[in-house]
C-alpha cells in the first residue's frame, strides 16, 4: 500500500501540479497513436509544452500587478482581511500528501467515468486538479473532522471525479457558441458564472447585434479597438484613482518592490503596460499550445477514449473575445466594490478583493456572455461573477473556520457551490459518525445519474455529438481566429 500511495502522490505532485508536464505528455501521447513521426511529435510536444510556459509567464506578468492593485485597494478602503481562527497553511500541513492521493485516484476514476458513460470531456486544467481537490477535503474534514485517510481519499476522488466530469459537459452547448466548433471544452471553476451569463443574457440582445468586437467607436477613440492599448489604458486608469485614496506609504511600498527609485505614479504607469503585456503574452502562449494539443488529442479522441475532447482553462477562450475580456473584469471588479462598500456599512464582513478571481472568472464569463447577447451579455457576466464572490466569500469564511477559511477568498464560484453542497450533504449525514462521509459522494453520484439520464432523454440535442472537427481555430500563434461563421463560409464554394 505504501508504493501505490508513494506512486500516486509523485504522479499528483510532478505531472497533474505541473500543467506544462500534464499538455506535453499528453500531446506525445495524442500523436504516438496517430503514429506520427518522431521528429513531429518531439517538436510538437515540445511546441504545445512551451505554449503552456508562455501561457504562465504571461499570467505572472499581470498578476503580479494584480496583487499590487489588491493591496492598494484594501488601502484605498481602510480594510483589513478578517482573521481566521486556522490557516490554509496548516491545513494542507496536515491534509497535503490526502490531497495528492485524491487528485491522482479521482482522475482515474474521472477517466473510466468519460470512457464508459462517453460523456466525452477529459478535464485537463491541472492547477484546479489541485484546489477542487483542496475545497472538497476542507469541506469533509470541516463536518467529519479527521477520518480515517483512505476513506478520506476515496470519498473526496469521487466527488471531485464527478465534478471535472460534469462541468464541461454542462458548458458544451454554450463553449460551442464561444469557439464556433466542438475542438475543445471548457474546464474551469468559474463555469457557473459562464452559464448563467449565457442563459440569463439571451432577453438582452444577440451577438450578431452587440458583439463587442465590434463596438462602433468615435474616430478619436479606435485606439481602443487594440485591446493591448484598451486594457493598458483601462488599468492605468484604475490603478491611479485607487492609488489617489490609497495610503501613500502602502503605495511607495508596492513601487518599490518594483524599482526602489521609482516614483510610485511613475510605477502606476508601469504597472497598467506591464498588465497589457502580460495579457499579449497569455494570449500568444493559449494559440500557441491550442496549435499542437488540439489536433495531437485527435489521437486519444479515436483510440482510448472514443470522441473525447480536452476541457481547457479559461484563457483559451479569452482570444474569441479579447474585449469582452476587459469588459467582464471592469464590471466584476466594479460590483465587488460596491458590495464591499455595503458590507463594510452595514457591518456584516469584511471583502477581500480578489483581483486575480476577479480577473480569469469574469473574463471567462464575459466571453460566454458575449457570445449570446454582446456587450451587454459581456457586463452581465462580469456582474453576475463579482455578486457571486462577494456574497460566495461573506457566506463561505465561516462555513470553513476550523480547516481553511482563505479558500473563501481564493474562490472562483464553482469553489463555492462544491463547498456548499459537501457541507450541506455531509450536515445531514453528519449523525452517522465516520460512516457519514460516504453518503456525500454517494448522493452526488445519484444526483449525476438521474441529470445525466434525463438530459440524454429530454436534451439529448445538447450532447456533444459527432466526430471531431477537422479543422481547428488555432493553426498557429500568429494566425487569426475564425469564428464559425467564418469556417463555414470556407466550406461552402458559393461564398
Amino acid at each position: 500500500m505504501d508504493i501505490v500511495t508513494d506512486v500516486l502522490q509523485f504522479i499528483a505532485n510532478n505531472i497533474f501540479s505541473e500543467v506544462a508536464i500534464l499538455i506535453g505528455l499528453i500531446t506525445v501521447v495524442g500523436l504516438v497513436l496517430q503514429r506520427t513521426p518522431i521528429e513531429d511529435t518531439v517538436s510538437g510536444a515540445i511546441r504545445a509544452t512551451i505554449g503552456v510556459i508562455i501561457l504562465f509567464v504571461g499570467v505572472d506578468v499581470f498578476v503580479e500587478g494584480l496583487v499590487a492593485f489588491q493591496t492598494i485597494v484594501g488601502s484605498a478602503v481602510g480594510l483589513d482581511p478578517p482573521e481566521a481562527t486556522n490557516t490554509l497553511g496548516d491545513f494542507l500541513g496536515t491534509h497535503g500528501g490526502s490531497i495528492a492521493l485524491i487528485i491522482a485516484l479521482g482522475f482515474l476514476i474521472h477517466l473510466v467515468v468519460v470512457r464508459v458513460l462517453n460523456t466525452r470531456y477529459v478535464y485537463l486544467t491541472g492547477h484546479l486538479l489541485f484546489w477542487i481537490a483542496v475545497i472538497t477535503a476542507a469541506a469533509l474534514v470541516e463536518v467529519f473532522g479527521d477520518v480515517e485517510r483512505w476513506t478520506l481519499v476515496v470519498s473526496g476522488a469521487v466527488v471531485v471525479a464527478l465534478y471535472w466530469t460534469i462541468q464541461p459537459l454542462v458548458l458544451a452547448p454554450l463553449m460551442r457558441k464561444v469557439i464556433g466548433s466542438d475542438d475543445f471544452g471548457f474546464g474551469h471553476t468559474s463555469s457557473l458564472a459562464c452559464w448563467m451569463a449565457g442563459r440569463l443574457g439571451k432577453p438582452l440582445g444577440t451577438k450578431e447585434e452587440h458583439d463587442t468586437e465590434n463596438i462602433n467607436m468615435p474616430k478619436r477613440l479606435s485606439f481602443f479597438k487594440d485591446i493591448n492599448v484598451s486594457t493598458a489604458v483601462v488599468i492605468m486608469v484604475i490603478i491611479l484613482v485607487a492609488a489617489f485614496f490609497a495610503d501613500q506609504a502602502v503605495l511607495a511600498e508596492q513601487a518599490a518592490g518594483y524599482d526602489e527609485d521609482i516614483n510610485p505614479w511613475v510605477w502606476t504607469l508601469i504597472a497598467g503596460l506591464r498588465f497589457a503585456a502580460g495579457i499579449a503574452i497569455l494570449l500568444y502562449g493559449v494559440r500557441m499550445f491550442l496549435a499542437e494539443i488540439v489536433p495531437a488529442f485527435k489521437g486519444i479522441s479515436e483510440r482510448l477514449i472514443p470522441n473525447s475532447r480536452p476541457a481547457l482553462d479559461a484563457p483559451v477562450v479569452f482570444p474569441f473575445a479579447p474585449t469582452a475580456v476587459m469588459v467582464g473584469f471592469v464590471s466584476s471588479t466594479a460590483i465587488f466594490l460596491v458590495f464591499m462598500g455595503i458590507f463594510a456599512a452595514a457591518g456584516w464582513f469584511v471583502l477581500v478583493p480578489p483581483m486575480i478571481m476577479l480577473f480569469f472568472p469574469g473574463a471567462a464569463a464575459a466571453v460566454f456572455g458575449n457570445a449570446i447577447a454582446g456587450w451587454r451579455g459581456a457586463v452581465l457576466g462580469g456582474l453576475i461573477n463579482g455578486t457571486f464572490l462577494a456574497i460566495g466569500q461573506a457566506l463561505t469564511w465561516g462555513m470553513l473556520s476550523d480547516t481553511a477559511p482563505e479558500l473563501a477568498t481564493l474562490a472562483d464560484p464553482d469553489w463555492y457551490v462544491i463547498a456548499w453542497l459537501v457541507l450541506g450533504i455531509g450536515a445531514i449525514f453528519s449523525g452517522m459518525g465516520d460512516a457519514g462521509i460516504w453518503m456525500v459522494p454517494a448522493v452526488i453520484t445519484v444526483i449525476f445519474a438521474v441529470w445525466f439520464i434525463l438530459l440524454r432523454r429530454i436534451r439529448g440535442e445538447e450532447l456533444p455529438v459527432g466526430a471531431m472537427s477537422g479543422d481547428s481555430p488555432f493553426e498557429r500563434p500568429d494566425a487569426p481566429v475564425r469564428t464559425g461563421a467564418e469556417k463555414e463560409d470556407e466550406r461552402d464554394p458559393t461564398t
